[in-house]
């Protein structure tokens, strides 16, 4: 299988790479990114690319497997139009031409309580792609929707604050279905689940995904 990832330079994109390129099955990994993640490998075809005129390489979103693991904080995208661009306009499109060029599968990254009608800013945009990628009709459709992320290093303080939080409670029994999932794992996770799964939409819950 060829894979095409969005969003390798975050923290899921970086380890759904890496394992990529180690699995037997996957022949080929392209990554489109921003600037180079400065990896060499026989099996990887690096992209930069300017994520503002997506249909000016168009002809290079070929392959099998489309996975998509874009997406930023309101924090660090500065408004809610910047953050509608990153997690919404450029999956969507993207997973608009790889249908076009007929790639047969898309993997999305969401998150967990996404859904159109959220009157959370970020639960709305992640049901709203969700959605959209859906009309395409792709012949295999698969929908993570983690919950709190263990990234290694992270800056961003609703995890520093929540995570030791969970972790004492999971500890002792109290919330165990919202264990906060290491991004090694899920990437793991979202390598196997082309192969492991259906045609078809799947998706794939929070409580699941530990024992996917």
């Amino acid at each position: 299988m060829k894979a095409i990832v969005i969003g390798a330079t975050g923290a899921t994109g970086e380890f759904l790479v890496n394992q990529l390129l180690e699995d037997k099955d996957y022949t080929t990994v392209t990554v489109f990114v921003r600037r180079s993640i400065e990896k060499q490998h026989p099996k990887l075809v690096e992209q930069i690319v300017d994520f503002s005129n997506i249909e000016s390489f168009k002809d290079l979103i070929v392959g099998d497997v489309f996975f998509s693991c874009l997406g930023t904080t309101l924090k660090a995208a500065g408004s809610e139009e910047n953050q509608l661009k990153i997690d919404f306009d450029i999956p969507a499109k993207f997973a608009s031409l790889a249908k076009e060029n007929g790639v047969s599968s898309v993997v999305l990254l969401s998150a967990y309580g996404a859904s159109a009608q959220s009157k959370i800013f970020y639960s709305q945009i992640k049901g709203k792609l969700e959605d959209k990628i859906a009309e395409l009709n792709f012949e295999q459709y698969i929908i993570f929707r983690p919950g709190l992320l263990l990234r290694t290093g992270t800056d961003r303080l609703g995890e520093k604050i929540m995570v030791p939080v969970l972790n004492v409670l999971n500890s002792i029994g109290i919330l165990k279905k919202y264990k906060p999932l290491p991004t090694a794992l899920l990437a793991e996770k979202l390598v196997k689940a082309p192969k492991k799964l259906p045609k078809g939409k799947s998706i794939i819950e929070l409580k699941e995904i530990f024992s996917f």
